[in-house]
């Protein structure tokens, strides 16, 4: 597993504590690996989701980070998302 993977789920897990998110989502970091999102937290997995959210790594540590916005990221087409759109939405907000 790769150093960003693990590195993403550190974070997420830190972003998600005391949220009410409830659904199942996917972050595909290109070429380094997915980490699979649920109500119990984060971790690395590949498991099936409601959405699935892509970004080359550069992307992904920088909405992390929180020096990109994942919305402008969809817009511009660094971030895709396949699936369930009120899901991504709802993880967002869970993250903020």
């Amino acid at each position: 597993m790769s150093d960003i993977v693990n590195g993403a789920v550190e974070k997420l897990n830190e972003k998600m504590a005391g949220s009410d998110f409830v659904g199942t989502a996917k972050f595909d970091i290109v070429g380094e690996g997915s980490v699979f999102v649920d109500s119990d937290g984060a971790r690395a997995g590949d498991d099936d989701a409601e959405v699935t959210m892509s970004a080359d790594a550069d992307t992904f540590v920088s909405i992390l980070a929180g020096e990109t916005d994942p919305t402008s990221a969809f817009m511009t087409g660094k971030l895709t998302v396949d699936g369930d759109m009120g899901m991504a939405m709802q993880l967002a907000q869970a993250l903020s």
